[in-house]
Order: C-alpha cells, then structure tokens, then sequence
C-alpha cells in the first residue's frame, strides 16, 4: 500500500501519562488514584464493560471534563493536552447540509485556516478512502461505512498528534468494520491513539497494547501486547487465542 498522507507525515507523537488520577461525578467515585500511560504512536484500546468510565476517561484526557477530578494528566514534554487531540465518536456527527468535502474541512474552516495546502490535502484523504468521487455529495448520500470513513479524514484533518476514539466502528456492519479498521490503522500511523471498544477481536486487530478496565471505582490492568503489527488478521490463531484471554479479563480474572 502507498503510504497515506496524514498523521504518519509527522514526527513521531507524545505519549500521554496520567498519574494518580481520581474523579467523582455526582457524588459517585469512578476512579481513585489511576495510574495509566499511552505508548507515544502508538494506538492502545480500553475494553471493559458498559458503564465503568472507559468514555469518562477519554474526556479526561481530552480536557473536556475538569469538574471533579484530581491527579495529573500529561502530553509527552509535560504539556497538558489542550490543542493536542482530536476526538471520534461512534456516530460519524456529519452536518447534512455540508459536502463530504466541507465536513472533512470543518475545522479548518470554523478556524479560518482554509488555504490551497490544506485542499489539496483534503482531496488527498478522500483519495486514500475511495471518497474522492463523492466529494461534492451531501451526507444524505453515502452508506453508514462512507459517512464513517468521512468521519474519520475529519478527525484527520486536526492534524492532532493524539487521537481519543470513542467506539468509532461500533454500528458498522461487520465487514465494513473490517475494511474501516484496516484504513484506519495506516492513515494514523505515528500518531498516539487511544480507543474505547467493548469488541475483543477489534481490540486485538488494532491495538499494539490492550487494557482492560473493570470495577468501580474503576481500575485498568496490566497491558496484553498482541504478536505482530496492526492491522492483523482476526483468523489468526494467536489472536483467537487472545480473545479468550481478554474474555477471562473481563471476567476478573487477572492473570497477567
């Protein structure tokens, strides 16, 4: 495959490490004193089940929850992570009077840094996608996997060094999850990415290091390192043999 212009242009991205990082909401305590790290370009995926934080931390580390919380959160150099990360969510959130072309610019254009450098890389993503005939179309008028995949240029298109994803593939169909997962894993190459999902297998495809969150208050255990590079191939052996792993994880059992 050509190497896809985008993130993996750019240096190599800052890991991100948080330390002692408690956070209550509502009176309730959902983590105490977590101690947790992302590998810098790496992508890492949290798993666990339905209500334990995985998407309350993601909007820690974004810096769009302050309310609440304790400990620190730290961008590479000591930065905090304002301006450094981009966020996707599980439904693609395309506005439907704007062209693909536009929604993926869209930052950009709210910021008024359009210029011919970033055009010119945008049509290069939708290249990349096997979006560049529906350039001009309306939302309306792709599949969920198109509007998916337009979704995801955009969050390209911040040009942010570490990208949070909150179960992005999750409503796809499974073969398009596939093909998704597998575009997603070479356009963001060298960036620092960090992905909610409740999908062993999507875990295991994507992340060079997998965590598994549980409890409440909640807790994240050691890291599963899966052999080989993203994306790998789900009928792999190995891999197969993982997800059985990961399932005794989530399960509580916490053998390393």
């Amino acid at each position: 495959m050509t190497k896809p212009s985008g993130i993996s242009d750019k240096p190599c991205a800052p890991g991100v490490i948080l330390e002692s990082v408690t956070f209550s909401f509502s009176g309730e305590l959902l983590f105490r004193a977590i101690d947790f790290a992302l590998t810098p370009g790496q992508w890492t995926c949290l798993i666990g089940p339905s209500g334990c934080g995985k998407s309350t931390l993601l909007r820690l580390i974004s810096g769009s929850l302050r309310e609440g919380f304790s400990g620190s959160i730290q961008f590479g150099d000591g930065r905090t992570g304002h301006g450094l990360s981009a966020w996707m969510a599980q439904n693609d959130l395309l506005l439907p009077w704007l062209t693909v072309m536009d929604n993926v610019c869209l930052g950009a254009r709210l910021r008024g840094e359009m210029s011919p450098e970033k055009s010119a890389k945008a049509l290069q993503l939708l290249k990349n996608a096997g979006l560049a005939s529906w350039a001009d179309a309306l939302p309306g008028q792709l599949s969920g996997g198109m509007r998916q995949r337009a979704a995801l240029l955009r969050t390209l298109m911040e040009e942010r060094p570490v990208i949070l994803m909150d179960e992005p593939f999750s409503a796809l169909d499974a073969l398009t999850r596939l093909k998704l997962q597998d575009l997603a894993a070479h356009l963001v190459q060298g960036a620092t990415v960090l992905m909610v999902t409740h999908d062993p297998l999507e875990a295991l495809r994507l992340g060079h290091r997998i965590h598994v969150m549980t409890g409440r208050p909640a807790r994240i255990g050691e890291a599963l390192i899966p052999p080989g590079l993203p994306p790998r191939n789900p009928g792999d052996p190995e891999i197969a043999a993982l997800q059985s792993e990961l399932l005794h994880r989530l399960n509580g059992d916490d053998r390393p």
